[in-house]
């Protein structure tokens, strides 16, 4: 089953979801949460709940208590970021350093990296047929909750003028709508941990688009230091598909990280490939 979340703090989620409701057939159940009435509806054979949060979708931490027999967590919000440019990305949840927003402590979540990539490319389907001036991204791991469920966010940002865009609002919700009838399908796409570069990584995206690679953690350029074997061995064992090899944006690694990354590696079976 399938838990499909969204904050009525949230603008972006908000319209959102009311786009996915206009498209499928949601009817309420008797449930509610934190005093929102919870809703359910069948996509492609599979069950779907539609869950509303009154606080911040970062600090769902406890949502998988109420909902335990949900297998996959979709998080549907806006994107900020200080560029404001428009943007409609995925990421898998957690932290490789404290819990400033929200989460556990060098804790990350479950990571559905062939979710995360038919994702990314049913957004830039969706960019594409309606020519929307918008950017696809991967983004790298980040904030909270820490889940052990297979749990991804897929935003729309990164300024209140795109949470508005109701255009773009249903563009990502024929995405969901899409990776939702796709999560049973397999992929033969090999997966690997990203590690390196900026926070919103053009060559992991680009390759995940060409169907070259589906990545499951990310770890940004500034966080490498952060990479104990502890750590590096949840970004291996919490995707849902075992990864094969690492890929390293090598130009996009520091110089006094780079000794230390690849001596922690050997210490794992991933293989290593640098672009």
């Amino acid at each position: 089953m399938i838990l499909l979340v969204y904050s009525n703090k949230d603008v972006a989620g908000t319209n959102i979801a009311r786009c996915i409701v206009q498209r499928q057939a949601f009817t309420a159940s008797s449930q509610t949460y934190e005093g929102n009435i919870v809703y359910t509806a069948t996509i492609k054979k599979q069950s779907v709940t539609l869950v509303t949060l009154a606080g911040e979708a970062v600090n769902a931490q406890n949502l998988p208590e109420y909902f335990p027999n949900h297998r996959f967590i979709i998080f549907i919000s806006r994107h900020s970021s200080q560029s404001g440019k428009p943007t409609l990305s995925v990421h898998t949840p957690g932290n490789f350093a404290e819990a400033e927003l929200g989460g556990l402590p060098r804790t990350l979540s479950v990571s559905p990296a062939n979710a995360m990539k038919f994702a990314l490319k049913a957004l830039n389907q969706q960019i594409q047929e309606r020519n929307l001036v918008y950017e696809v991204s991967y983004e790298c791991t980040h904030h909270g909750p820490s889940l052990n469920v297979p749990t991804m966010f897929v935003e729309l940002g990164s300024t209140p003028i795109q949470w508005r865009d109701l255009h773009a609002s249903d563009a990502v919700a024929q995405a969901v709508i899409e990776t939702i009838r796709n999560l049973n399908e397999s992929s033969l796409t090999p997966t690997a941990v990203g590690i390196g570069g900026p926070h919103y990584n053009q060559k992991f995206t680009k390759m995940a688009l060409n169907n070259e690679v589906a990545f499951g953690h990310m770890v940004p350029k500034h966080a490498i230091h952060l990479l104990s074997i502890g750590l590096l061995n949840q970004c291996i064992q919490k995707i849902v598909e075992k990864p094969q090899y690492a890929v390293l944006d090598w130009k996009g690694i520091k110089s006094q990280d780079k000794v230390a990354l690849l001596s922690v590696l050997k210490e794992t079976q991933l293989s290593i490939k640098k672009i």
